[in-house]
């Protein structure tokens, strides 16, 4: 038998008869199915904006950069001998485990199990492409986020309290003190002591305290109890009040309290938010997750931003990128630490040693500060009013690794509009310092034509800073104006003054 096909046709068997199926009288079904042929491909390329990894992807190792810097780091110092410590003599305030990571010279350390059991509540987070603020800009470059907002206290603080809260169990600690400033921290510390069974004593900076009382609310969800720093429980918060009863305190003030009140009790140990080795080792989990994502992109940034108060988000987002750098892999890549103008440690401090709090109570550490004894201006990025950056970050600025650049409060906020009303999230005060740099990094972009791949890691959500964006709203919040006679006084009062 044979078949005339005059036009597209579709042979059958049925029954041992050929049917004869003339799809050109369903060309309407083709065109259909084509339509959503389409669409499934948009929707795929839509999804590749948002790169998940999968649960089996979470990275099992922190990333040390200790042993990949261009130089040794400076050894802290004891404030009394002028000698480097000894790991005997930070006991009184961490554990052993926490020591060991701070000075541990090796590359990878190990994630243990019940941290990673924690961290799969939340992790791993996405690493997304902001179209919709490109759009907006008008520029060529692309822009990508990692979405640190995600974990159930709203930032990237969980990634080190979960593992400080589970050492410190497991080293027979039953309270842990702290100091917060925002309160990013100190809701990521109550949420972590919850979960394994610790009591949190948090000292949060007073200015934010009165500025953000849903952060206090949280952390007493999580059962921790809440100060307003400085305050009359601690021989250093009793000498603050009584110089400056109306002080609005700083975060240096609130770890001097949080370190005297750990000293004094046998069972309590101190817990920092930032600053450290091994705060900053912790956090970087960020940047391996966001180095897996880029390359199942098959695409590397130009340029990483981060904000940076004490610089554990930065650092976290950071450092497994510019191990590529250090190793001269990437020679070109450009890393921009982007601080409060009411706060510039790094743009305006001097790199020595000094107290990681105000009333001198901690070993000394080489950092870039403004003095331990300055106190910042009253900005609403509480987590970024800090006098001194990580030794790790300073060392990196100091050689030249890294860029630094500082803003005022108002473009900050003008920049989280714009994140806001383009990618719907509502950024905190601090994630908005490095939006404000990324933006600007988008419109030189424009201006040269170049199509730079820039990535900065979204640090936390901003829906407990509502109070903050009223006040921008409503025209009432101003410019902190940054005092140099103030921060010539502190630098005269540090303890060891350097070149």
């Amino acid at each position: 038998m044979s078949v005339s096909i005059a036009s597209p046709t579709l042979l059958t068997t049925q029954s041992r008869k050929i049917h004869v199926i003339d799809l050109g009288k369903h060309n309407e079904v083709y065109r259909r199915l084509e339509r959503r042929k389409t669409r499934c491909k948009e929707g795929l390329s839509q999804m590749s904006e948002k790169v998940l990894l999968s649960s089996r992807e979470l990275p099992r190792q922190w990333y040390n950069i200790l042993p990949d810097l261009p130089k040794p780091l400076p050894p802290v110092i004891h404030p009394v001998t002028k000698q480097p410590v000894s790991p005997e003599d930070l006991l009184p305030i961490f554990p052993e485990p926490l020591i060991e990571q701070e000075v541990s010279p090796h590359r990878w350390i190990d994630i243990p199990e019940e941290v990673l059991d924690i961290y799969a509540l939340w992790r791993p987070t996405p690493l997304q492409r902001a179209r919709r603020l490109e759009q907006f800009l008008g520029t060529p470059a692309q822009i990508w986020f990692k979405n640190e907002s995600l974990s159930p206290p709203g930032s990237h603080k969980p990634n080190t309290a979960v593992a400080q809260a589970y050492y410190n169990k497991i080293s027979g600690v039953k309270r842990l003190t702290t100091e917060t400033g925002a309160g990013q921290w100190g809701s990521a510390l109550a949420f972590a002591t919850c979960l394994f069974g610790l009591k949190c004593t948090v000292y949060m900076v007073k200015v934010s305290y009165q500025q953000k009382p849903y952060r206090r609310v949280l952390m007493e969800t999580w059962s921790a109890e809440v100060f307003p720093s400085p305050t009359d429980r601690t021989n250093a918060g009793r000498q603050i009040l009584a110089e400056d009863p109306d002080s609005p305190g700083s975060l240096g003030i609130a770890i001097s309290e949080a370190v005297e009140d750990a000293v004094n009790h046998e069972d309590t140990k101190y817990s920092l938010g930032s600053v450290l080795n091994h705060v900053l080792l912790h956090q970087t989990i960020i940047g391996l997750e966001a180095k897996k994502q880029f390359e199942q992109l098959g695409i590397y940034p130009d340029i990483l931003v981060g904000c940076v108060g004490g610089g554990s988000n930065f650092a976290g987002f950071t450092f497994p990128f510019i191990a590529d750098k250090l190793a001269g892999d990437k020679p070109n890549l450009r890393v921009i630490a982007v601080e409060p103008k009411a706060a510039p440690s790094l743009t305006e401090g001097v790199y020595t040693y000094d107290f990681g709090d105000t009333a001198g109570m901690t070993p000394l550490l080489k950092m870039h500060t403004l003095g331990h004894t300055f106190v910042p201006p009253k900005i609403h990025a509480g987590g970024l009013r800090y006098h001194g950056m990580a030794p790790l970050v300073s060392l990196l600025y100091d050689a030249g690794v890294i860029e630094a650049v500082a803003y005022p409060q108002l473009t900050v906020f003008e920049a989280a509009l714009i994140f806001a009303r383009t990618e719907g999230i509502v950024p905190a005060p601090e994630t908005a310092h490095a939006i404000r740099a990324v933006i600007d990094e988008a419109l030189r972009c424009k201006e040269t034509g170049e199509a730079k791949i820039i990535a900065f890691n979204f640090s936390g959500h901003g829906y407990f800073d509502l109070q903050a964006y009223d006040e921008y709203l409503q025209g009432r919040l101003e410019d902190a104006v940054f005092d140099p006679s103030q921060l010539k006084r502190a630098l005269e009062k540090l303890p060891i003054r350097e070149r």
